[in-house]
C-alpha cells in the first residue's frame, strides 16, 4: 500500500499542477512564461509541481480578482440571466399549436404526392404542377 502511495501522490500532484498551470491566466504567472512552467512540471514532476504551487502562480491576486469582480461561477438556478432565458424559450400562447394528427396527415399527403410524381416519371408522363 505504501508503494502505491509513493507513486500515486506525486503523479496526482503533477497532474494537478499541470492542469492548474495550463488554466491559469498569463497575468497571474510569476517569474517565467507559462509554457516554461508547464515544461518544468512535465520534465521534473515532483520539483516542478512543488515549485509551481509555491512560487509559480500569484494566488493572492487571483483570489482578490475573483471576489472583487464577482466573476465566480453561479449555479443555474441562482443565475437570473439563465432563468430569464428559460422564460424566453417558452412557446408563445398566441401561436396555434398543431397536434400530431395534423402533422401526420400533412406528411401522408406529401408522401402520396411524391409517390404519384415518381410513378408519372417512370411511365414517361409529364408531372402535374
Amino acid at each position: 500500500m505504501l508503494r502505491v502511495l509513493i507513486v500515486l501522490v506525486p503523479l496526482a500532484l503533477s497532474i494537478y499542477a499541470f492542469i492548474d498551470c495550463v488554466t491559469t491566466q498569463e497575468k497571474d504567472v510569476r517569474f517565467m512564461p507559462k509554457p516554461v512552467w508547464a515544461l518544468l512540471i512535465l520534465l521534473f514532476p515532483l520539483v516542478g509541481s512543488i515549485s509551481w504551487l509555491i512560487i509559480g502562480r500569484d494566488r493572492a491576486t487571483s483570489q482578490r480578482m475573483g471576489s472583487a469582480s464577482g466573476g465566480q461561477w453561479v449555479a443555474p438556478d441562482d443565475n437570473p440571466e439563465f432563468l430569464k432565458s428559460l422564460k424566453d424559450d417558452k412557446p408563445d400562447p398566441a401561436e396555434p399549436v398543431e397536434d400530431d394528427d395534423t402533422h401526420l396527415r400533412d406528411w401522408e399527403a406529401d408522401l402520396r404526392r411524391r409517390e404519384e410524381e415518381l410513378k408519372r416519371k417512370e411511365n414517361g408522363e409529364e408531372p402535374k404542377d
